[in-house]
């Protein structure tokens, strides 16, 4: 209970393993929290699906830019984390297009690749419609030793559960050269189970 008197002076340390109930493994707790499902995760691609609730809706009953922007950062990082050989990430740069709305009852599919691995930063694209991907953009946006990824955000057309429209597109680096601290262990080997989706 961090009071007046309290002399700690060092964090709190992360749950095990970002676990669950029934010790089931959370690649990402505040995806989680929202109700997104991964649907794969490896260092080529980190893809999943959210529906649309009124939890992750802004005032107009779509979906809020910041869950989008959520999704992105988290799918790039998970990405870049398996990537770099599970060494720790930090996100350095996100930048993110909002195209069209998905709206409250929708279901999105989120899809994060690398658009290039370096040795210290990774660069993601995020975007809902990997076919409108332009890969000349995608080089003149890259920069030496960086690690990109690019990530889109779709809605899924409910009757066959295929991607419909491109909600929102966006690029993440990701620095990924820094030491992992020990109590990371466990989510190192969670997410190594959790990947073989």
């Amino acid at each position: 209970m961090g009071g007046a008197g309290d002399s700690s002076t060092k964090p709190p340390r992360p749950p095990a393993a970002a676990a669950g109930e029934e010790g089931e493994m959370r690649a990402d707790n505040a995806l989680h929290a929202l109700g997104f499902e991964f649907t794969r995760i490896t260092a080529a691609e980190v893809a999943g699906r959210l529906a649309v609730t009124e939890t992750c809706c802004q005032p107009f009953k779509m979906l809020n830019g910041g869950v989008s922007a959520l999704m992105a950062e988290s799918t790039a990082s998970i990405g870049a984390y398996i990537a770099s050989g599970h060494r720790r990430v930090a996100g350095v740069q996100l930048s993110i297009n909002h195209l069209r709305p998905a709206r409250l009852g929708d279901v999105v599919q989120a899809k994060a690749t690398p658009v290039q691995l370096g040795r210290n930063i990774q660069y993601f694209s995020y975007f809902h419609n990997f076919d409108l991907r332009n890969e000349s953009d995608q080089t003149s946006l890259q920069s030496s030793f960086s690690k990109v990824w690019e990530v889109q955000v779709w809605r899924e057309d409910p009757s066959t559960s295929e991607f419909k429209d491109l909600v929102s597109s966006a690029r993440v680096t990701v620095l990924v050269n820094l030491s992992t601290p020990e109590e990371m262990a466990s989510y190192k080997e969670g997410i190594k189970k959790y990947s073989k989706l």
